[in-house]
């Protein structure tokens, strides 16, 4: 056995290394850090080197988590109820999912078809775990919430992105959806409202994807129902099990705590749907994080069971502001955006402006130079529609203080007025 001096200086000479091979996994090669957490990292960065940087990049909401809430946790605590739970979440707070999903969304489910994980991330990621073999296929609508693609890859499977045209409010068509289906097809993945554009399907138009659905019995339905609250018209909210009853048996329906009760820090999500499923995800936790964690479960309880009045309020607040954002964005030129439904999110063309001069000289080539562009030389922090597998578009969250917006929105039209054409000498 080596001495501890020895093995200090020794330390260079016996780094890891395997011969004939990369360190890494090609699994752990073939997949990228989040895109939204990497433009807030970068953002960050140059905030600690003194720079005054404004992010529209991160996805969470800016209010407190509700005081019920923090009280229930505290509570929690209080009673030692800091130890292991059941894997996959204990009885009160599957039975707090079962009655908001029959409350909410007509949806009856019992315990046993309902799994809590931690963040609604990782349920997605266990199902797909759960059911994918290498050579399946996931059909995502474009633009998608980037971590889809590489969860399926995870799974040795393929992400196919279908991409939804501005004019059809970047919603899938049934036709589309009946195109792409093929035998090795093994789920639909909906997110509405969406991340990153904020459209938002109606129940005829879930339907019409049902009525795709019923004709290819091979294929499931996850339905990402995050930002459920997040709307902003008069439609009432719709998920497709509610919608298309038919395809009950069929789809697993996700949802989570994070966005509507500004809970991103607690990691709790959940999805109900068949109990084989559920068995199967639930084996999988078992092997990797194991249960939730123990006082997040009880103020989710204290969240779903709870006042919502304070859900609707912040939501008042979240519609103003994307009123605000639009009004101001429509202002710059070569920049178009749609009226989003719901999330917190704009996703503006950007498509005037590519081509255009910067005035360090670089020309603006894709949606990522004008991400960088803005980052760099107006110290805003926007993600690239690229990540989200349609371009050129920009998303910025508007998860923040109406002053900030003002002001972030402001250095945006600013950078654009300093673009010329590639002719200009």
């Amino acid at each position: 056995m080596a001495s501890p001096s020895n093995c200090a200086g020794e330390s260079e000479e016996m780094a890891w290394s395997i011969p004939n091979r990369p360190l890494l996994s090609a699994r752990a090669r073939s997949i990228k850090q989040s895109p939204s957490n990497y433009a807030n990292q970068l953002a960050t960065e140059m905030k600690a080197r003194g720079r005054d940087v404004i992010s529209f990049a991160i996805g969470e909401p800016d209010f407190p988590t509700p005081e019920h809430v923090k009280q229930a946790a505290i509570e929690a605590m209080r009673r030692d109820q800091t130890h292991y739970t059941t894997v996959d979440g204990i009885a009160d707070l599957k039975r707090a999912v079962c009655d908001k999903l029959r409350r909410e969304n007509g949806l009856e489910y019992t315990n046993a078809q309902v799994s809590i994980g931690t963040g609604a991330k990782q349920v997605i990621y266990n199902a797909l775990q759960a059911t994918l073999d290498p050579g399946d296929e996931i059909l995502v609508p474009a633009p998608f919430y980037a971590s889809y693609e590489d969860m399926a890859v995870l799974a040795g499977a393929r992400c196919i992105g279908l991409p939804c045209l501005e004019e059809h409010g970047f919603k899938l068509q049934p036709e589309q959806l009946d195109r792409a289906i093929g035998e090795r097809t093994r789920w639909l993945l909906l997110n509405s409202p969406n991340n990153p554009s904020g459209a938002t399907y109606s129940g005829d138009e879930l339907r019409a994807l049902g009525e795709v659905l019923l004709r290819h019995t091979h294929v499931g339905v996850l339905t990402d129902d995050i930002y459920e609250h997040l709307r902003y018209d008069d439609e009432p909210f719709a998920t497709i099990a509610e919608a298309e009853p038919r395809l009950y048996e069929r789809t697993l329906t996700v949802n989570g705590v994070s966005k509507a009760y500004a809970m991103t820090g607690w990691r709790i999500g959940y999805g109900a749907g068949p109990k084989e499923l559920i068995d199967a995800m639930r084996k999988l936790q078992s092997q990797s994080t194991s249960n939730p964690n123990s006082i997040a479960q009880m103020a989710a309880i204290a969240a779903l069971d709870g006042p919502q009045q304070i859900v609707a309020e912040r939501t008042a607040i979240f519609r103003a502001r994307r009123d605000r954002v639009l009004e101001l964005v429509r202002r710059i030129p070569g920049l178009s955006c749609r009226t989003p439904e719901g999330a917190f999110y704009v996703y503006p063309s950007c498509g005037g402006w590519i081509g255009k001069r910067t005035p360090q000289g670089k020309v603006l080539a894709s949606d990522t130079d004008v991400a960088l562009y803005l980052l760099e030389h107006a110290e805003v922090a926007v993600v690239q529609g690229q990540a989200y597998g349609v371009s050129p578009h920009l998303r910025l969250s508007y998860a923040t203080s109406m002053e900030r917006i003002e002001e972030g929105i402001a250095r945006i039209a600013a950078a654009a007025e300093r673009l010329s054409s590639t002719s200009a000498r």
